[in-house]
């Protein structure tokens, strides 16, 4: 049975990374280097996180919530979209192609070096238990969101993007990094489920999406 539980919840958390890979046409220009490549630059961004937060931001424990240090701590995440915009610099071809590589490469090293042993020890437990459905439920959100992040960076680094779109662009950015911090804020005040949570999160997520296609969509069909 916990064999069983485990295989779900790495199915649910591991194929749609897969398909994403063979649907989004990847496999046909050979990107799996590519993508191994963004996951390497992932780790290094991640790394160079951790080093600055643990040198100057202390962790917050109990108490009154440190809004201004979490504040500070989300904005590290920027460094999140400097490291996308690495990686897509490095990478020719079209724009879609650049979007997918940078993505799928990042969100998939996230899912393995933050969910794979915690899946591993933990779904192949003696007592079933939730949040092991729910953190496969949420490595596909994180998916969604890599994918919009690097959508953005992309649109905002193109030299000819019309002075029109460029607020709508850098407001859609500033969402994506801060999304996390306002998620995590609005859960510690309103003392959200943990179902609940992971709800507000796909919603979000979503909204930022159906807002980021409209826009990119917007920004091929002008430059086409």
């Amino acid at each position: 049975m916990t064999l069983f539980h485990f295989g779900n919840c790495f199915a649910l958390a591991y194929f749609p990374y897969f398909i994403t890979y063979k649907c989004s046409g990847l496999s046909e220009y050979n990107a799996f280097w590519k993508c191994v490549q963004a996951g390497v630059t992932y780790l290094f961004v991640q790394l160079c996180k951790m080093l600055f937060l643990a040198t100057f931001f202390p962790t917050w424990e109990g108490g009154i919530y440190d809004f201004i240090g979490e504040f500070m701590k989300a904005s590290v995440d920027v460094a999140d979209l400097i490291g996308l915009n690495l990686v897509m610099s490095r990478n020719a071809g079209k724009g879609e192609y650049k979007i997918m590589v940078a993505a799928l490469g990042w969100a998939t090293a996230e899912l393995i070096m933050s969910r794979c042993i915690p899946l591993w020890v933990g779904a192949r437990g003696i007592e079933f238990d939730w949040k092991y459905i729910q953190m496969s439920i949420d490595s596909n959100i994180s998916l969604v969101h890599y994918i919009v992040a690097s959508a953005q960076v992309w649109m905002i680094t193109r030299y000819d993007l019309y002075h029109t779109y460029r607020p709508a662009v850098l407001l859609l950015m500033f969402l994506s990094v801060y999304k996390a911090f306002v998620m995590e804020t609005f859960v510690h005040l309103c003392s959200l489920g943990s179902w609940t949570a992971l709800l507000a999160r796909a919603l979000v997520t979503g909204l930022l999406a159906l807002s980021t296609l409209a826009l990119y969509v917007a920004v091929v069909n002008v430059h086409s």
